[in-house]
């Protein structure tokens, strides 16, 4: 697959952006986080017009470069040339949570067959685990409407979203928004682990033990002393590096 570079065709700090994301989907593959193609990531393009970039559909997601990646605008328009088109899913998703949350910089998206699971649970995610505590302070919940092509579905998305950076898609998957590409990648990390947790815990059969409402309530004060108040930044050269190390084709 030969996609000319567009390093010299857009701006440094777009670059940069482009470098991340293509990262973030590489180590969403190498967490065995894919659905085949068919979920996504995207970032905003610095700017007041909501502009993202987001996979090109139909590429693995090992497969993605900073340079194959689509930046579309709030009507679906690609904005560079690609042979790929973009998920209609993925545009509906991703453009409803970017138009109604200035901060979300990024929006991950995934089918894990945890993460689904849970969200078929009515209960929901469960104060069973350290991961879940920092999940539980900033998460809700948006029903299933079927396969998200209908723009009439946007709405309802974002308002169920409201402030959250953790959204359960009932009977579909996990949702992360960050400021950076980095912090929404390490909430993926603790999303799918709770669920991972979730499901082998209630598959032991026995009496669980919740995690006491105050502790939940500090949770989020202790993940920010864990990270040196950085966030996923904190994480985030140590998983470039391990990239580098496998594969660094991703920034090309």
């Amino acid at each position: 697959m030969n996609i000319p570079s567009l390093k010299e065709a857009v701006g440094q700090e777009e670059w940069q952006l482009r470098c991340d994301l293509a990262a973030c989907y590489r180590l969403v593959a190498l967490h065995g986080w894919t659905d085949l193609v068919f979920t996504h990531i995207s970032a905003k393009i610095p700017g007041p017009d909501h502009r993202f970039l987001i996979n090109p559909y139909g590429l693995l997601f090992e497969e993605i470069t900073a340079s194959s990646l689509i930046a579309v605008d709030q009507e679906g328009n690609k904005l560079n040339e690609s042979p790929f088109s973009v998920n209609g899913a993925g545009f509906v998703i991703h453009s409803a949570i970017h138009a109604a949350r200035e901060d979300a910089q990024c929006v991950l998206h995934t089918h894990t067959h945890a993460g689904v699971a849970v969200s078929a649970q009515k209960q929901g995610v469960l104060p069973i685990s350290q991961q879940s505590t920092f999940v539980l302070g900033s998460l809700a919940y948006h029903d299933y409407e079927g396969v998200a092509l209908r723009d009439e579905e946007k709405p309802r998305l974002q308002a169920d979203l409201g402030n959250a950076n953790f959204l359960m898609l009932r009977n579909h998957g996990l949702l992360t928004v960050g400021g950076s590409v980095a912090d929404a990648f390490l909430s993926m990390y603790f999303f799918e682990a709770t669920c991972q947790i979730q499901l082998a815990a209630l598959s032991g059969g026995g009496e669980l033990l919740q995690v006491d409402p105050q502790i939940v309530e500090g949770a989020s004060a202790a993940a920010r002393s864990q990270t040196a108040g950085k966030g996923g930044a904190f994480v985030w050269p140590a998983l470039l590096r391990k990239l580098d190390r496998i594969d660094p084709s991703y920034c090309t």
